[in-house]
């Protein structure tokens, strides 16, 4: 049977209600395998590391990534596939930065996890973390791994990790891929769209990073947006990238002072990337003169891609390159399947 390594980091999947209080709070992993006799069934042997103590996964940071990084590189010839068991709130953002840590995945690494505990009757835990497993182990007729990138699976749909964002905070469907199909729909059976799966080079090694430089930060442009305060942000010696959530297809008002401010940092070498804050379409700074004027002082398209991706995009390619207009051309291009051009 092929192997799966299962990497519990925390999250609801995991927890108990404590006694007291009745608030949610991690549980051992034991708790997690004794709730679930169907794990005798899969036809995948199985391994487990935890995470000690497990993490909400608001904590999660780049260290807790480096960490996924570490395990997954240390363990990579010897399993067929990973799954990482995660909090929903922050799954979209390690997902993202694993697409790009792990440069050349040739193996699955599925993020899953659940909106109700797993030892709940009504939980959507078993199903999820079920299929993952049987999708990490799944390999085509050449004996390659079915779907070798980074990926979230959540009620039934599997989806590119950096191409997703968390929809909903109580439904089943927490996740969803706005500017990119899915990947698979699991039903009676495994509908895959094969055409939508990367196709990595599996004769390379796997390259890992740890590596995250966390000079960044995200704004959103916003009718009332006072000067002061942005210039502030724009000011600071150590930001590096900009992530900017602007308006529709990537326009912003007109103002002189936020055109002279943005014009000033991407002048000292600060990278800005203008994402929508729509959540499906892609930027297009041409299509208006609101964008043009963006486009014409430096600001780069940071076309379809979700704030999750662009944000962990940035720190790692500040992390791997010193020069900004290099990072520029990087993030034009898409390297991990985060972008559509």
């Amino acid at each position: 049977m092929n192997k799966v390594m299962l990497i519990y980091t925390g999250g609801t999947i995991g927890m108990g209600q404590n006694p007291q209080t009745g608030a949610l709070e991690p549980l051992d992993f034991n708790h997690l395998v004794e709730s679930m006799p169907e794990f005798q069934l899969i036809k995948a042997d199985i391994d487990v590391y935890q995470f000690t103590p497990p993490i909400d996964s608001s904590e999660m940071s780049p260290t807790q990534w480096a960490q996924l990084v570490r395990i997954i590189n240390r363990n990579y010839d010897d399993y067929d596939g990973f799954v990482v068991l995660h909090g929903t709130d922050t799954m979209a953002y390690t997902a993202s930065a694993l697409s790009f840590m792990l440069e050349g995945l040739t193996k699955p690494v599925i993020l899953t996890g659940s909106q109700l505990p797993i030892g709940q009757l009504r939980t959507d835990g078993k199903e999820n973390l079920v299929t993952s497993i049987e999708l990490a182990a799944l390999k085509d007729e050449y004996g390659h791994a079915r779907v070798p990138e980074v990926c979230i699976y959540f009620s039934g749909v599997l989806l590119r990790g950096n191409r997703s964002t968390k929809i909903n905070a109580d439904g089943f469907n927490a996740f969803d891929s706005f500017n990119y199909p899915h990947l698979c729909e699991a039903g009676v059976n495994f509908s895959f769209h094969d055409h939508h799966i990367l196709k990595p080079d599996f004769s390379k090694r796997m390259q890992a990073h740890l590596a995250m430089d966390t000079n960044v930060v995200v704004f959103s442009l916003f009718p009332g947006i006072q000067e002061g305060i942005l210039r502030q942000v724009l000011q600071l010696q150590s930001l590096k990238g900009i992530v900017m959530r602007s308006f529709g297809s990537g326009n912003a008002m007109k103002s002189p002072w936020l055109m002279h401010l943005l014009k000033e940092a991407t002048q000292k070498g600060i990278v800005i990337v203008n994402i929508s804050q729509c959540v499906a379409g892609t930027v297009e700074m041409s299509r208006y003169d609101t964008g043009y004027q963006l486009k014409d002082i430096g600001v780069i398209s940071g076309h379809d891609s979700t704030v999750e991706a662009a944000v962990t995009k940035l720190m790692y390619l500040q992390s791997q390159y010193n020069d900004p207009n290099t990072i520029r051309n990087l993030m034009a291009r898409s390297i991990a399947g985060e972008i559509t051009i």
